[in-house]
């Protein structure tokens, strides 16, 4: 029996659709995107909103970008982090986002080295599981390599 999938952060991302899309706020003044949720206010300080809080909205964030740097991550995080029990080590990278223009940072899918990755690569987001537990896969958003 398959386990129940279950998002290791909640409200960080979204796979409802069928299409991974990682959930943040915009300030729906100036455009000003934010990944994770930005719940305060405005902070980008050209913006000529209110600064209240009032004008953000919830935005789901784009799918691809390109690789800007990347890392071999061979030790176990500390907590609270929550990792595979053995720990497997992991790729991180950085990716600019196409549409944003921001740069996110999140595991790229396993079964990949860094002698697989470049800088400049594209990728697009996928789910991946990031731990089990005897209830549940506990998952997050990661990279894929795609082709142009």
């Amino acid at each position: 029996m398959q386990k129940e999938q279950r998002p290791a952060v909640a409200d960080w991302f979204t796979a409802d659709d069928g299409q991974v899309r990682l959930k943040g706020t915009r300030c729906n003044d100036c455009g000003t995107p934010y990944f994770p949720k930005n719940t305060l206010a405005c902070r980008n300080p050209k913006c000529t909103g209110t600064h209240d809080g009032t004008e953000l909205v919830e935005y789901l964030f784009s799918t691809r970008g390109r690789i800007w740097s990347y890392a071999d991550a061979r030790y176990k995080p500390p907590a609270p982090y929550v990792s595979a029990d053995p720990f497997v080590p992991y790729i991180v990278a950085a990716v600019e986002l196409e549409v944003e223009q921001m740069v996110i940072l999140g595991q790229v899918v396993r079964g990949l080295t860094v002698d697989d990755l470049a800088v400049g690569m594209p990728v697009e987001l996928t789910v991946g599981t990031l731990y089990e537990d005897d209830d549940a896969e506990h998952t997050v958003w990661m990279w894929r390599p795609v082709n142009d």
